[in-house]
């Protein structure tokens, strides 16, 4: 079952990267068509979900696996619709706002991560 989950991983994690990298020869190799249009911000969108499921989904032993999926997603999200949003083409009336809801929630999440990280030897000393 390890195998396969590491498997699926690396897979959804590589199409992510693609799909943010060239989201058109995604298109036209998944889809038999370029994507064009309001289809590229979608797609990377899709990518950077894609990259943070495949982070979340490989095997490490930890608690926070899914945390960390998470947080890499938010992060990601927050920095990719600000971009978008900067360089104004496509500007919808919620991007802004969904662009701060995911700045807040990128927020929350680092404090939850960092409350569950693992607490290491080096850092224990108050004895």
């Amino acid at each position: 079952m390890r195998r396969a989950l590491v498997l699926a991983a690396v897979g959804e994690a590589a199409t992510g990267v693609a799909l943010l990298i060239v989201p058109s020869l995604v298109g036209l190799l998944l889809l038999g068509e370029e994507l064009t249009g309001i289809a590229i911000p979608v797609a990377r969108v899709t990518g950077i979900a894609l990259v943070a499921l495949g982070l979340a989904c490989v095997p490490a032993g930890e608690a926070g696996q899914g945390l960390s999926g998470m947080l890499i997603y938010s992060l990601l999200i927050t920095l990719y619709l600000a971009c978008l949003g900067l360089g104004g083409e496509w500007v919808g009336s919620l991007l802004w706002p969904a662009a701060g809801f995911h700045a807040v929630l990128t927020i929350l999440l680092a404090g939850a991560w960092l409350k569950c990280r693992p607490i290491r030897k080096t850092e224990v000393r108050r004895h």
